[in-house]
Order: structure tokens, then C-alpha cells, then sequence
């Protein structure tokens, strides 16, 4: 944690994005009216595409900026940075432009479409460290052997003032009316040069960031009034997987931003939905950020008196494909249009019968049916429903019946392992500890695990799940008898992969314990 640094006026910083060189090779994305989303919300709402970006990005506008403001002898030095997507491939394809070397330090674990992508723009790859803080100090080390000039993602304000460039291309497309535009945040460049600008020339405009709710560095920093870092960052939204804002961004977004909304996984995924929808066009998680805070805003916010239009920008479309099916998985529970329940029934004739006429015409999107013992059975169910009441409804009929309900729609271990898991008891499985874990996907990662365990430890469950991620969800059952506690929880120190403790889960003892 360090203390904010002063923020340069906003003349200079105004002045920075009027004489900004990002148009050789950027495009004036557009501004989309989003009517369908719009009529649903009741509102007025704009999509900036900066999907559409030659790199389906916005980064490439700070890059060409920074690059561009070299002298010569700087740029023959060549250029270096560390990403492992957009800022890598708006930095390759700047200097391609310009004539300037470039090399990339990407994490080994990046996937070979990415690191493919930015060879093809003619920068040279590193693959370095196991995660971007692997090879952001690899880079570092680098760019003091050769001299290239470093080129940051976020923390310098010729790249603040490239991606400050929306705003100035926001007030020409939408010169009256702009009630609120809704940015996604990571180190905090994008919001702070579109802030900066907006506020200097209409400060009734409210300048809305949103995080996720794993990575809200911004959310918090400004509530503590320093920056904060956070000890552990969410990897689904990679584009803004940022552990702390950056020394210049911070200021300027105390300054200029309004308020920072944060949203959840299933949120950004209604949200990538949402813009497909309206377009067909499919956003990266960090991408569809804007949208899903712009949504959960606007129920907030209902009874405002003066509405106008508001603006969500989409910031970028690289996205793994295989990461789409999570994305699918997960829509409908971030519409609230999916409710996935734990009922448990009378194990009599007649019973489940009873249940399912409950259930009525609604439609089941999942059932999983697991006979407890001689009383009773457990039934873990999707059911589609039109909102959240619809779900507070249906749980008080079943209850009203005299049959145990649980609303399990935002219970993580319940849709990322359980739903796949239903029927798996063992009886005698004794002193089982269950934890929910975060793997790295790089080669080695569970053979680490194994090594670090003790031998005489047994596993008894073991479920993984691959959602295009840089890390894979991981549920293991261990058993370890209660005079080894101490060393477990040592092993889990020690081990350094983030964890949950999910024995007391109600999803857990209903359908496995």
C-alpha cells in the first residue's frame, strides 16, 4: 500500500487527449443504441464498441499513444511489456505500425491463441513466470538489460490520455443527454482518461466504474482513500484481474469518479449474453463488465427523477472459446431466470410425484435424484422462473408442503462441483475435510499438491473443472483424522493456492457428506 501520487490538472490532461495519436490506428468505434436491453431496463442505453477495435480491444489506443510520443532514439531502443492478452496485442500491433521493435513477456500459462496472435503482429514473445506478476518482473528485468522503453498498461498518462480518446469521440457522438457512463476497471486507465475528459467539459455526467466482486482494487482504494492491493485477485474477468490500481489512475479516479459498482461471475456472464442478444457479437468477461454493472445500477437506481442516456463500454471481444460454455452455464442464474433448488422428500410412495406437480409447468433445466436412507431422498433441481420472487414463491409452496427447500442459486460449490457430483455419498468415508480449491493450470500443479500432502492422508473426492481460465476449480475430499489438523492446515499454507472450506455447505452435507 502506498499513498496516492497528486494527479496532473486536468488542462494538462485535457490537453493530452486533444493531441493524442491513436486514429493511425484505431478506429471512432461506434455508438450503438441497445434496444432491446433498453426496453427491457426501461432506459436509455448505449454500447461504445470498442470491440470492433482492429485487436477487438481498446488497449491499442494508449499503446500507439505512448509509442507514438518516443523520440527516436527511444524508439529505435525498442519497446517492451508484459500481458498476457489485449495490452500485448495493442503494444505488437503500435510498434508494427511505427517501426519499432517490440518484445512481450507473457505468463507461460497464456493460451498459444493469445501468444499466436501477437507473434503473428511481429512482436517477439517471452514466455516467462507462471502468472502476469511472474512475468511483469521478468519484464522488468529485461527492459533494464536492453534499454527498451517500457510500456505500461495502465500507469502512464500518454496511455491514460490514448484511452481518454473515448470520451472526447463519446461527446461528439452523443453531445447532449449523456446521463452516466458505466466503465470497467482494472489498473484504472480506462476510466481514468475517460473520466479526466468527460468531467472537464460536462461534469454532470456521472462516471460509473465497475469491478468484479474478486477484484475490486478501485471499489476499495477509494473507499480507504489509499491504494489498496488486494492479496487475491478472481481470474474470470482476466482483462481487469489488476491486484492494485496504479499510482496515476488512482488520484485522477478520486478525483473525477462518481461511485465504483461491483457485480458477480454470473452477473458478467447475463451481461455477455446481453450484448450477444443485442448484436451477436461475444464479449470477453472484462468486455461485458460495463454492461452488467450498468444493469445492476439501474435496479438501484428506479426512482431517480431525471433519467438520460446511459453508456456502457464494451472494451474488448477476446475471449477462449471453451470458456463459453461456463458463460452459457451460468447466464440464465445471473438473469435470475434460473433458480436451482435442495428439496428433500419423503422416500414413500407417491412422493416424488407430489414434488413434481409442485414444480408444475415450469421448465426443468437439471435434476438429479439420490436416495438418502430408508426416510427420505434428496432431489438437487434447476427450475426456470421469471425473477427472484418467482423462486421466493416456489420455495415457500414447497415449504408450506412440509418438505425441506434450499435456494442454492448462489452457492459457488452447489453450481461449479455439486451439480455434477449428485450421487457420489460414501458411508464410510470417515473424517472427511472438504475444500474447494483454485489450481493453476500450468503442467506440475497437482503433482505440487500431491508432493506437499501427507501420504497417509486419503482422498476421497476429487473433482475438477476446466472453464478457459487461468486456473482450474477443484473440489477434493481428504481425510485426516483430527490429531493431524495442525498439519493440515500447515499443508494448506504452505501449498499457496487459494482454498475454501466447504464442510459446513449445505449442498455439501445433503448430497455428499
Amino acid at each position: 500500500m502506498s499513498p496516492a501520487t497528486p494527479f496532473p490538472p486536468s488542462r494538462d490532461l485535457l490537453e493530452r487527449v486533444l493531441t493524442a495519436l491513436v486514429y493511425d490506428v484505431a478506429i471512432e468505434s461506434p455508438l450503438e443504441a441497445a434496444r432491446q436491453l433498453a426496453e427491457r431496463l426501461g432506459e436509455q442505453v448505449w454500447f461504445k464498441r470498442e470491440d470492433l477495435q482492429p485487436v477487438f480491444s481498446f488497449k491499442l489506443r494508449g499503446a500507439y499513444n505512448k509509442i507514438a510520443h518516443l523520440d527516436e532514439g527511444s524508439r529505435s531502443r525498442g519497446v517492451i511489456a508484459a500481458s498476457a492478452g489485449n495490452h500485448a496485442q495493442g503494444v505488437a500491433l503500435a510498434a508494427r505500425r511505427l517501426g519499432c521493435r517490440a518484445t512481450i513477456v507473457m505468463p507461460i500459462t497464456t493460451p498459444h491463441i493469445k501468444v499466436e496472435a501477437v507473434r503473428a503482429l511481429g512482436a517477439e514473445v517471452v514466455l516467462q513466470g507462471d502468472s502476469f506478476e511472474g512475468a511483469f518482473t521478468h519484464s522488468q528485468a529485461l527492459q533494464v538489460e536492453n534499454g527498451a522503453t517500457y510500456i505500461h498498461p495502465y500507469d502512464d498518462l500518454d496511455v491514460i490520455a490514448g484511452q481518454g480518446t473515448i470520451g472526447m469521440e463519446l461527446l461528439r457522438q452523443l453531445p447532449r443527454g449523456m446521463e452516466a457512463v458505466f466503465v470497467p476497471v482494472g489498473g484504472g486507465g480506462l476510466i481514468a482518461g475517460i473520466a479526466a475528459y468527460l468531467k472537464r467539459l460536462q461534469p454532470g455526467i456521472r462516471i460509473i466504474g465497475v469491478e468484479p466482486l474478486d477484484a475490486d482494487a478501485l471499489y476499495r482504494s477509494l473507499a480507504a482513500g489509499y491504494r489498496v492491493k488486494l492479496d487475491h485477485v478472481g481470474l474470470f474477468a482476466d482483462g481487469v484481474a489488476v491486484s492494485q490500481v496504479g499510482e496515476h489512475t488512482f488520484p485522477l479516479c478520486q478525483a473525477y469518479v462518481d461511485e465504483v459498482v461491483r457485480v458477480g461471475t454470473d452477473e458478467i456472464c447475463a451481461a455477455i449474453k446481453d450484448v450477444f442478444q443485442e448484436n451477436r457479437s461475444i464479449l470477453e468477461p472484462a468486455g461485458a463488465l460495463a454492461v452488467a454493472g450498468l444493469k445492476a445500477w439501474t435496479e438501484q437506481h428506479r426512482d431517480r427523477p431525471d433519467r438520460g442516456g446511459l453508456v456502457a463500454i464494451l472494451s474488448g471481444a477476446n475471449t477462449n472459446f471453451d470458456r463459453l460454455r461456463f458463460v452459457a452455464e451460468r447466464a440464465e442464474l445471473g438473469e435470475q431466470r434460473e433458480a436451482i433448488l435442495a428439496v428433500t422428500i419423503p422416500e414413500r410412495p407417491g412422493s416424488f410425484r407430489a414434488f413434481c406437480e409442485r414444480i408444475g409447468r415450469r421448465s426443468i433445466t437439471e435434476f438429479n435424484y439420490r436416495y438418502a436412507d430408508p426416510s427420505r431422498a434428496h432431489i438437487f433441481v434447476g427450475v426456470q422462473v421469471a425473477d427472484r420472487a418467482e423462486t421466493h414463491q416456489l420455495l415457500t409452496d414447497l415449504r408450506a408442503d412440509g418438505l425441506e427447500a434450499q435456494d442454492l442459486s448462489d452457492n459457488e460449490l452447489a453450481k461449479l462441483h455439486i451439480r455434477h457430483l449428485v450421487g457420489g455419498r460414501a458411508p464410510s468415508v470417515t473424517d472427511e475435510r472438504v475444500l474447494r480449491f483454485e489450481f493453476p493450470e500450468r503442467p506440475g500443479a497437482l503433482l505440487r499438491f500431491l508432493d506437499h500432502m501427507n501420504a497417509g492422508w486419503n482422498i476421497s473426492l476429487f473433482h475438477y473443472r476446466n472453464h478457459g481460465a487461468d486456473y482450474g476449480r477443484v473440489l477434493a475430499g481428504i481425510q485426516v483424522p483430527p490429531e493431524d489438523h495442525a498439519e493440515f492446515q500447515a499443508f494448506l499454507d504452505h501449498l499457496g493456492y487459494a482454498w475454501v472450506d466447504e464442510g459446513t455447505n449445505p449442498a455439501y452435507r445433503l448430497f455428499l457428506a
